[in-house]
């Protein structure tokens, strides 16, 4: 799954500066969550250009009312790092696309989803907010003798990038990539320097990695599920009552038993102060074959998650 922004979408909609700067704002939120799931987003180097942006306001003047952080940030990815997508473009002038009735999209971050789609290439398409392309899927059309349409996905909130590119598979053959995508992933989460060595004595598995992620993904969310007076949301009493109550939930605390008779190896160093060590009983289970992802928290939301061993369970008779 590759992303590409949607030129399209800016089209000398915004009245205002403060509109724009909100708009390009969700953009660059948007970047840094591909980011984190190892993915970037590919802009065209016309964008940097755009005569339209307020008003008749062109690119390289409107960005001026950006404050010093964004606007670095914003320049940096349109003029100097990209990446850009005529670096990996496919389509070529002569290739006749069209979105809708009479939107001719040859040339445009829109066709070049359309071709690589019709190819096998999965590339996806961000847009700016408020514009004339929130819609999604968006339906394109190739003309080259014969007629036919692909649907194209398009992504112009972060909740719905997000969701999309968690159910995206990712491509994961050894421990050391999982732990790759779960450190980048999930970086507030606190985890030890030798977390991940523990599962490398175990035959990889994708699906056990899948479940891995999942574990530290439900970390990630509750650690995040705390309000301004540090009470836990009501998305977050969800995911406690999800996955920390019952039976066969994902989480549990290690039994009495266990934390006698292993509590020297149930014993970790903190990663964050030298010399001092952390009982981490709780865990998140993987069931076959049993692994198990120690971690230890207050359950506060000032405190970090720290994330101590992943591997095969501690805890056997």
């Amino acid at each position: 799954m590759e992303l590409l922004f949607n030129d399209l979408s800016l089209h000398g909609q915004f009245h205002t500066h403060a509109e724009f700067m909100e708009s390009i704002g969700r953009v660059m939120e948007m970047r840094e969550v591909a980011g984190l799931f190892g993915r970037d987003v590919h802009c065209p180097r016309s964008v940097a250009f755009a005569s339209r942006v307020v008003g008749d306001m062109p690119m390289q003047q409107a960005v001026q009312y950006l404050d010093k952080s964004t606007l670095s940030a914003l320049m940096f990815w349109l003029t100097a790092h990209g990446p850009f997508m005529d670096d990996i473009r496919q389509h070529g002038p002569d290739d006749y696309f069209a979105c809708g009735d009479d939107d001719i999209v040859t040339d445009t971050a829109v066709g070049e989803a359309a071709y690589c789609l019709f190819h096998g290439i999965d590339r996806r398409l961000v847009s700016l907010a408020p514009s004339s392309w929130e819609v999604s899927p968006l339906q394109v059309t190739w003309h080259n003798g014969d007629t036919k349409s692909v649907e194209v996905e398009n992504y112009w909130e972060r909740g719905v990038l997000q969701q999309a590119l968690e159910a995206a598979p990712i491509p994961m053959k050894t421990w050391r990539d999982l732990e790759e995508v779960a450190r980048r992933r999930y970086p507030t989460l606190t985890y030890g320097q030798d977390a991940f060595e523990p599962i490398r004595s175990v035959p990889f598995s994708d699906g056990v990695a899948e479940r891995i992620l999942l574990i530290l993904r439900v970390l990630y969310d509750l650690k995040h599920s705390f309000d301004e007076q540090g009470n836990l949301t009501s998305d977050g009493q969800s995911l406690r009552n999800l996955h920390f109550v019952g039976r066969e939930a994902l989480f549990s605390d290690s039994a009495d038993w266990e934390k006698t008779q292993f509590r020297s190896e149930l014993t970790f160093p903190n990663p964050l102060r030298a010399g001092e060590r952390l009982f981490c009983t709780w865990h998140g289970k993987v069931k076959t074959p049993q692994i198990r992802v120690h971690y230890y928290w207050n359950n506060s939301a000032d405190e970090p998650v720290y994330v101590v061993y992943v591997g095969p369970k501690i805890t056997k008779r």
